[in-house]
């Protein structure tokens, strides 16, 4: 059994600035490519590279570990190899207006496009009408109207001279025409002349005046016909001029875009309603009515119709795009139809459709981070929808739900080509493939980022580019190797192992622009190592508030901890609180008591709820350690409780129960312990110790009670020997282990530890398989047996006595 006490040089990993070749970070160039992420970089690569349905990327790691940066540095570099892809645009269908096409040009076009139209559109709301205003429009319509005229007038008099050879007059009424029998003379015959004629007179006039209705029914008849028949062809005289006028403003687009159909097929449907509608562009002086008071210019809003929506637009764009979203709503994923208040009516056009982050990232990236996502109402459902359709259709929320029957517009869907790429933690991938059937076939790829890697040479090499790197982009002072090497340190404790560094690169620049603060206030232009230092310790001291009352109300003895002399069943435990991202550790009297009773440990703690699962497992693997260890042929018959003394809030986790084990068997053999030691580590039912976390935290808590009470020479802290590669303590701390004041003891097994804390052998048995009497075992099972021997007693009291 060996003990070890450990030696300053073993509690810090120091990074050696001489194995630096540079002196400042500005002899750096930039860091070209992600540090000590291969897995998670080789899944990326694949995600990228694969162009298939399905492959998303979802990247997990921990936060602040730089994944966004990261990942969205490497995509943008990768995007610059591709394909720069289309322009998509809406325009007014003028089959449907209620559902505006979309239209593609190549890349850089549309907003040329938009331009064009503009243009030619300003163009006809004076070539049309100018058109329609010359004498020689005019002719020629006056022309068309008077031959209608005339055919409708010769008609008239045909009818007329058809009534006159008859003896009849046709005569315009206010109700209409009438036809009344006329005297040789030509006089209409009176009705008293009319009631002295003959019946046969009387019959020849109403057979006259019945075929002359049928005549003039038939000639009213017609005149719709002609009017219509004028129409036509002022219509086609409108078109002939419009088409002069219109074909010339035309041409030059149609021959520009005569490789898109879809343009030219628009150009065309522009000038077949322009065409149609070539009245609509005139407005007559002081012409008003309801719809134009209610929506302003009728001219303005007819016109309008010919614009061009431009949504996407990569003229600027120099290759796939990649789009970050940071509020990913769903409008702002799929895209919304915006509405405008008018004499207290919301109406929209095509030109009110705006886009969505999906359509700014088709044909390339898009990322998001998933919390963000899955936290927005619908979101999660437009994105998985979209990407399941492999098209964008954009509708308001009302829409998709249907919980609104107004008519709306419904923009053409756009065809979907993207690659999105999540951000999230491990927890909410590891849901989502639980509890999302889909999630897993639409996200198939994972990018796991490691919380740490390996301090290598490569590595550290590769921590002091990106330092480099992050100075330089945010213009900060450079660093000497000293300040680097400090900061590399810094990496290995916040990951709690000297022999890896850890990813969280957020907070590894949260360090450099602060030692860059208090580089500038000692007017100092090279950040240097003390520069690090003060900025470590000033997070720390902002963060201390809570660790500080702590130690002031343990020195005033309001929180009752020991740091010497000795105790029966008690024992200084270490925990570590956690708020937010700082951690702190903080000693806990842990003590026990046993008495008769049926083989029972109870935890307090886990009793009223205050303790956590893992906690309550440790308890009881303590039971079970027992049970193998002492009085293999008898019963256990005690019952012992243990507990956390003062402590008011919730328990959790195993790595004290070592230290109640200690308690325990304390109280069995009836040894006091040394409270000038504190304790950590987990135990398993063979008495091994096990690594814990937060070990740095939890000696330097119980070294600040120490140091503030005076360090004796015999205070210190026991710790599995699995954490001795995980130590990186401060700089006081390994000062007082240098000079004796204060020890660290590293153990494998609880009997090291019961040797330790007493100063007493722990005993092995020998060929009669008896623990030596004065050892701790042997005082153990001597209790354990006294106890079973008293149960036994009592039982067989109780079987007389009935």
């Amino acid at each position: 059994m060996a003990i070890t006490r450990l030696a300053a040089d073993a509690l810090y990993r120091v990074c050696d600035p001489r194995q630096f070749k540079f002196k400042s970070t500005d002899e750096l160039p930039e860091l070209e490519e992600v540090v000590a992420q291969e897995r998670a970089m080789e899944a990326i690569r694949f995600g990228i590279g694969i162009k298939r349905s399905g492959y998303n990327l979802y990247v997990l790691g921990p936060e602040r570990s730089g994944k966004r940066s990261l990942v969205t540095q490497f995509i943008e570099r990768q995007a610059e190899k591709e394909a720069v892809p289309l322009d998509w645009c809406y325009v007014f269908n003028f089959q449907n207006p209620q559902k505006p096409n979309a239209v593609s040009l190549p890349h850089g076009r549309a907003r040329v496009f938009e331009q064009e139209m503009a243009e030619r559109v300003a163009e006809l709301e004076t070539a049309v009408p100018n058109a329609l205003e010359t004498d020689e429009y005019r002719e020629r319509r006056k022309e068309i109207e008077d031959t209608a005229k005339d055919r409708q007038e010769k008609a008239f008099e045909e009818l007329h001279q058809q009534a006159h050879s008859h003896g009849m007059a046709m005569l315009r009424t206010p109700s209409g025409f009438a036809f009344v029998p006329t005297t040789e003379k030509g006089k209409v015959i009176t009705p008293e002349e009319y009631e002295k004629l003959s019946k046969r007179e009387s019959d020849k006039i109403e057979e006259t005046v019945a075929n002359l209705r049928e005549r003039l029914e038939k000639l009213l008849q017609q005149i719709p016909k002609w009017k219509r028949e004028m129409l036509a062809e002022i219509r086609e005289l409108n078109r002939e001029v419009i088409m002069a006028a219109v074909g010339v403003l035309f041409f030059d687009l149609r021959k520009s875009y005569e490789e898109l159909p879809e343009i030219i097929d628009y150009l065309d449907a522009v000038q077949q309603d322009v065409i149609e509608n070539a009245d609509r562009f005139r407005s007559e002086e002081g012409e008003t009515n309801v719809f134009s008071q209610m929506f302003g210019d009728m001219g303005m809003q007819f016109v309008s119709r010919y614009r061009v929506n431009v949504i996407v637009d990569h003229a600027e764009t120099p290759g796939a795009p990649v789009i970050y979203i940071d509020h990913p709503t769903y409008p702002n994923i799929v895209g919304r139809v915006e509405h405008q208040a008018q004499m207290g009516a919301l109406v929209t056009d095509f030109t009110m459709v705006k886009p969505g982050a999906l359509h700014g990232a088709n044909g390339g990236y898009l990322v998001m981070e998933a919390a963000k996502v899955l936290t927005q109402p619908y979101a999660w459902e437009g994105l998985k929808r979209a990407l399941k359709a492999g098209e964008i259709v954009i509708e308001s929320l009302g829409q998709a739900l249907s919980i609104i029957s107004t008519t709306s517009l419904e923009p053409e869907p756009i065809s979907l080509n993207v690659k999105v790429v999540l951000l999230g933690d491990r927890l909410l991938y590891y849901l989502l493939c639980e509890y999302d059937p889909e999630f897993s076939e639409l996200f198939k790829v994972a990018a796991d980022f490691d919380d740490s890697f390996d301090r290598s040479q490569t590595n550290v090499d590769n921590y002091a580019l990106f330092i480099s790197s992050l100075a330089r982009k945010e213009e900060l002072k450079p660093l000497d190797s000293e300040a680097v090497a400090r900061i590399i340190e810094e990496g290995s404790r916040l990951v709690e192992d000297a022999t890896q560094l850890s990813s969280r690169f957020g907070k590894v620049a949260d360090y450099v622009r602060e030692a860059d603060y208090w580089a500038e206030q000692s007017h100092r232009e090279v950040i240097k190592r003390e520069d690090v230092d003060r900025a470590i310790d000033a997070q720390d001291r902002r963060m201390s508030r809570l660790r500080e009352r702590l130690i002031k109300e343990t020195l005033r003895g309001t929180l009752r901890i020991s740091t010497e002399g000795e105790q029966i069943g008690q024992i200084n435990g270490l925990s570590v609180t956690q708020l937010g991202d700082h951690a702190f550790g903080h000693p806990s009297r842990i003590t026990a008591s046993v008495r008769l009773g049926k083989g029972e440990i109870v935890d307090i703690e886990r009793e009223i709820e205050m303790g956590g699962p893992i906690h309550s497992k440790g308890v009881l693997i303590l039971g079970g350690f027992l049970a193998s260890r002492y009085c293999p042929d008898q019963p256990l018959s005690l019952s012992a409780s243990l507990v956390f003394e003062q402590t008011y809030g919730g328990v959790e986790g195993d790595s004290a129960s070592s230290a109640e084990l200690y308690a325990l068997l304390s109280a069995l053999a009836d040894l006091p312990l040394r409270q000038s030691l504190a304790v950590t580590g987990s135990v398993n039912q063979l008495g091994e110790i096990q690594a814990i976390g937060g070990v740095n935290e939890k000696i330097e808590g119980f070294f600040s009670i120490c140091k503030e009470r005076g360090l004796t020479g015999s205070q210190g802290v026991i710790i599995p020997l699995a954490n001795i590669d995980r130590l990186m303590l401060r700089p006081e701390v390994i000062s007082a282990v240098e000079k004796g004041e204060f020890s660290i003891y590293a153990i494998d097994t609880v009997d090291e530890g019961m040797e330790l804390l007493t100063g007493i052998a722990v005993g092995e048995r020998d060929a009669n398989g008896q623990y030596p009497h004065d050892t701790i075992n042997g005082l153990v099972e001597a209790r354990l047996i006294e106890m079973a021997s008293l149960a036994h007693e009592f039982a067989a009291k109780g079987e007389a006595s009935e």
